[in-house]
């Protein structure tokens, strides 16, 4: 017995046509009777058998051939309304077309009775298909009463997937942050919308602790409105993001969110008209900016890949995140190799993302500092030019500006030798920026890690200052510079206005909701690290066609004296010293 009641695809298919025919019955016999006034005429009665036949054929096999039949009873949707429609002006219209070619097989027929069923027979069938739903569409009120940031059609969504159990927590009510005309007063699937002036009193009211921000948001508007969320004792914040194209993912309000900046030039044509169709070559293809450079060339159709790293974990994993690249497992000191790959690959483009980048290794392995970040890119810009690449890309750091640490200066000598070096018929550029969010060596997930464990956040200064960009931004700016560059310049990215550590760290404490239990440690600064990093020596830059995008002032070095230096450096026991020779600027504080 139970296994005759237990549903299955076939039996719910059987289900729908069975009670399909029979709606059809009902609603082709109802027009008859609306048409004459309840009193059918026998002529007419006469055909209405055929009439019923020929439709409901066609409206049963229209249902089939748009797989109506196939959906799921309890998760039919707006959308497979929408198909049930066009089923049904399918079979009408097929209808209309026999009725003018066969007229003698229905006459007489009342044409209006066709229209009168099309409408039935839509209430009728969408009736039944919405008839679950309606009864068991309930959200359980044992969940977490959470509110709704944000009025569009994710926040539809997010009330659907509670009402399905998807997710724990249940809409109380929606707040629409841009206070509109048309939604005073509104409903959602019967979820009220509410001002955001109201936000104190539904607070008050509706023992809200959580919320949902359901819609996209500048990072600075994000910013005030967490603020007056935790202000008024909502600590659990989250937010939807869309994973792939149609499935959407809860997940808790970040850092990132609210320090992100996106570059109102973003010139994503562009990049696409660059990299579409080209060989790249990236090193440090495993690290934080040279695995979302690969990702964004994979993004931008490029024709091959070769994905350079010193790491074979690295290369591993990048490797899995970009299907179809070359992965080559080589250290950019090793020039034979560099050679090597360069010769095999010949790529149109090279981006080079390998360097030692922690401030406080680099000070305590000064050596391998000097060689990885100055020989390495000295040995694959001068291989660039021996295999006649077209544009070369070196990524460099605003710690290269008056450097007071070993890496600073490392990747300012880099800079010198890009812009000075006989480039030939090779294009050498380097991209200047600051912190990007979420990398490796970035704060941020240091200071994560420290909340999760109970702290104290361990800050080096209370003045201490870094600029920040979202990593995407940044690759994307460095593919979009490369795109102007002509070779010889030195680009500077805007990165905005730089940002205290010490509120950086505030606000990470609150978005954990921990202001009372995590406390702020201040450490001194570490070995070489500087107060505030700049971008500019001077302010002699020029703009380009992007406001996002600067080029600095060039500094001329002789070439022979420079090859001389580094090689002396390479040399030299006092790396401090040979490196001040070559950057004068580089001061230790």
């Amino acid at each position: 017995m139970n296994s005759i009641l237990r549903p299955t695809a076939n039996k719910r298919v059987l289900f729908f046509i069975l009670f399909d025919a029979l709606l059809s019955f009902v609603s082709l016999y109802v027009a008859y009777l609306l048409r004459f006034n309840f009193n059918i005429p026998d002529q007419f009665f006469q055909t209405f058998w055929i009439t019923y036949i020929t439709v409901a054929s066609l409206k049963l096999s229209s249902l089939l051939a748009f797989r109506n039949y196939f959906v799921v009873w309890r998760f039919f949707s707006f959308g497979d309304a929408q198909k049930m429609f066009y089923a049904h002006v399918t079979t009408y219209a097929i209808f209309g077309l026999i009725y003018l070619l066969f007229y003698d097989y229905y006459a007489p027929f009342p044409r209006s009775v066709i229209i009168i069923d099309f409408f039935l027979s839509l209430i009728l069938v969408g009736t039944l298909r919405v008839s679950k739903r309606f009864f068991t569409d309930k959200i359980a009120v044992s969940s977490t009463p959470v509110l709704l940031i944000g009025v569009g059609s994710k926040t539809a969504t997010m009330i659907q997937s509670a009402i399905r159990g998807d997710i724990s927590y249940y809409p109380v009510a929606i707040l629409d942050t841009d206070d509109s005309e048309s939604n005073k007063n509104a409903y959602i699937n019967n979820v009220k919308i509410y001002p955001i002036s109201k936000l104190e009193e539904l607070l008050s009211d509706k023992n809200i602790s959580s919320a949902i921000i359901t819609k996209h948001m500048r990072p600075e508007k994000m910013q005030e409105l967490v603020e007056l969320l935790t202000k008024h004792g909502i600590d659990n914040i989250k937010k939807v993001r869309l994973i792939g194209d149609k499935e959407d993912k809860l997940e808790n309000i970040s850092i990132e969110d609210l320090l992100a900046r996106y570059p109102k030039d973003l010139d994503l044509f562009a990049i696409d008209e660059f990299i579409r169709g080209k060989s790249v070559l990236i090193t440090g293809a495993g690290g934080s900016i040279g695995s979302e450079i690969c990702r964004q060339c994979h993004n931008f159709k490029a024709a091959k890949l070769t994905l350079v790293d010193s790491s074979e974990y690295n290369l591993y994993q990048i490797g899995e995140q970009v299907p179809e690249s070359i992965l080559k497992l080589v250290n950019v000191t090793n020039k034979d190799m560099i050679e090597d790959v360069l010769e095999e690959a010949r790529p149109d483009i090279v981006i080079h993302a390998a360097a030692y980048k922690h401030v406080p290794i680099c000070e305590a392995n000064q050596k391998m500092a000097v060689k990885n970040n100055i020989l390495g890119t000295k040995n694959l810009i001068d291989s660039c030019i021996k295999n006649s690449v077209k544009k070369l890309v070196i990524i460099s750091t605003d710690k290269a500006v008056r450097p007071t640490n070993v890496m600073g200066a490392t990747k300012r000598v880099t800079e010198l030798y890009a812009n000075n070096v006989d480039s030939k018929d090779t294009e050498i550029v380097a991209v200047r920026f600051g912190n990007v969010l979420g990398s490796s060596g970035s704060v941020i997930p240091k200071f994560k890690s420290q909340i999760e464990q109970g702290g104290p956040v361990t800050v080096t200064h209370e003045d201490i200052t870094r600029y920040f960009m979202l990593i995407t931004e940044a690759c994307q700016l460095v593919l979009q510079t490369a795109t102007i560059a002509k070779g010889g310049e030195l680009f500077i990215l805007d990165m905005g206005e730089p940002i205290k550590i010490i509120d950086l760290a505030k606000k990470m404490i609150q978005l954990y909701g921990r202001e009372d239990e995590v406390e702020i440690q201040i450490t001194g600064l570490r070995p070489g690290e500087k107060l505030y990093e700049e971008l500019l020596l001077d302010d002699t830059e020029k703009e380009t066609i992007y406001e996002s995008i600067f080029i600095a002032k060039p500094t001329t070095y002789d070439i022979d004296k420079l090859n001389k230096d580094i090689k002396n450096l390479l040399d030299s026991e006092d790396k401090i010293k040979a490196l001040q020779t070559i950057v004068p600027e580089f001061v230790r504080e």
